[in-house]
């Protein structure tokens, strides 16, 4: 302990700020329950950090778009990052980003990039439709990549991408930031200490209320700059939204589900989109436990929650609250409710806790985190503060100096985006999908 405590106080104010996250989860202490659950932190180690010394990588951004430029904000406060060049093929954009990125050499054609030498790594945020090109092309010319996920848009392309990479030495993130998310991070290292007991299922949803479309300068940049509405560079609500929330099944279970069953159709925005503006899909596993997925961008009333069911109680981690199903402490709220007779309410009147109509109790919120917690609720379409993505990028730019792959990151992409192709098929088809023998990987266990 004494070491680990000498090891902080002679870090940077730049390695402090880079690991502020892992300490609070005790990794600085050698916290092996969180390692254990989230093996990938363990190259975000303070030495490792340390061993970076004051080298920097040297970064490519290819696509400049809205979410493109959210990252190069987040890159400009990271000093191990140094923005060298920037590509996209419609102007704005890119007029736009290198205002933040002056110095930046820009490019239309990213083969181009590809072919700089002053290069590192490239972050891909593109259309869906051309994540797994890029990617071969990045890894082909000896770039370390960071892409936007989801990892590909057939699920041929993701066994071509896994192919390469596991064919190559070079670093490969995807941009699942819930793996690097404290509140996640903590609640699965608790879940998979026991705190809610056996996992019996999993509930994610993600609800908005908008249509997804972009204002278009001309028609003929339609399916360029709306690609999310159209099937030819899109997955939908399964690869945009549920692509992070069924990779946070798979963490939490260790295991694959066998079976895919779904349905969605386009219920609201009849607008020549070709996409479902509303899927309900079921993911059953070979033990009969299930995850329940459903989305919509009709209304966004119940926003968006990731519920892991256990049998000693829930653990909703988009909210950074658990619950327990027999639970003996007595916050203000149970107080209150104690002190009144179980048939005056029907609804609880109060904010946070979950009704029970079957015992008129009120279960018992308790913060995953202790402190100050930065909860999403999911209605940002460009991405917010603190919810991973900068700790994911950073640890990207470490990896880009170092060469150190982040272990499972790629795996549990992979699992996430056919799983969510799975789903757009089922859905399609109408019929029940056994997962395919030619998608699986090693790392996968069903």
């Amino acid at each position: 302990m004494t070491n680990n405590k000498n090891n902080i106080a002679n870090q940077s104010p730049t390695d402090m700020s880079r690991r502020s996250f892992l300490r609070s989860l005790g990794i600085m202490a050698g916290s092996a329950a969180v390692l254990s659950s989230a093996p990938w932190l363990s190259s975000c180690s303070g030495a490792k950090v340390a061993a970076t010394g004051d080298r920097r990588a040297r970064i490519g951004l290819i696509g400049t778009g809205s979410r493109g430029q959210y990252h190069l904000h987040n890159l400009k406060a990271m000093p191990h990052a140094e923005v060298v060049a920037l590509c996209d093929i419609y102007e704005p954009h890119l007029k736009e980003a290198h205002e933040i990125f002056p110095d930046a050499k820009t490019y239309t054609d990213y083969r181009a990039l590809l072919d700089d030498k002053d290069v590192d790594g490239v972050i891909i945020v593109t259309p869906l439709g051309s994540h797994a090109p890029i990617t071969l092309d990045a890894l082909d010319a000896g770039k370390h990549v960071f892409c936007e996920k989801a990892m590909a848009l057939t699920l041929d392309q993701c066994r071509q991408v896994y192919d390469k990479y596991t064919n190559c030495d070079n670093v490969l993130f995807y941009c699942m930031q819930r793996m690097y998310d404290e509140k996640y991070i903590k609640g699965v290292a608790m879940i998979k200490d026991g705190l809610i007991g056996d996992v019996v299922g999993m509930r994610c949803h993600w609800f908005r209320n908008a249509d997804w479309r972009r204002e278009c300068p001309s028609p003929e940049l339609e399916r360029l700059i709306n690609w999310r509405l159209y099937r030819a560079t899109s997955g939908g609500l399964m690869t945009e939204l549920a692509s992070h929330q069924l990779e946070v099944c798979s963490w939490v279970t260790g295991k694959m589900p066998s079976r895919i069953m779904g349905m969605g159709d386009i219920v609201y925005w009849k607008d020549g989109r070709e996409v479902y503006d509303n899927v309900n899909v079921i993911y059953k596993y070979a033990d009969g436990r299930t995850i329940s997925y459903e989305s919509l961008i009709s209304n966004k009333y119940n926003g968006m929650e990731d519920q892991i069911l256990g049998k000693d109680g829930t653990m909703n981690l988009a909210t950074g609250l658990y619950y327990l199903e027999n639970d003996t402490s007595r916050s203000g709220i149970k107080q209150l409710l104690s002190s009144v007779k179980e048939s005056v309410f029907d609804v609880i009147p109060a904010a946070g806790p979950s009704w029970r109509p079957e015992t008129a109790d009120a279960y018992v919120p308790h913060p995953i985190l202790d402190g100050p917690m930065h909860v999403n609720h999911g209605q940002s379409t460009i991405g917010v503060s603190l919810d991973g993505s900068e700790a994911i990028l950073s640890a990207f730019c470490d990896a880009c100096i170092t060469g150190e792959r982040a272990k499972n990151v790629v795996e549990e992409a992979y699992a996430s985006t056919v799983l969510c192709l799975l789903g757009n098929l089922a859905m399609e088809q109408g019929t029940t999908i056994d997962f395919p023998d030619e998608y699986k990987i090693p790392y996968m266990h069903f």
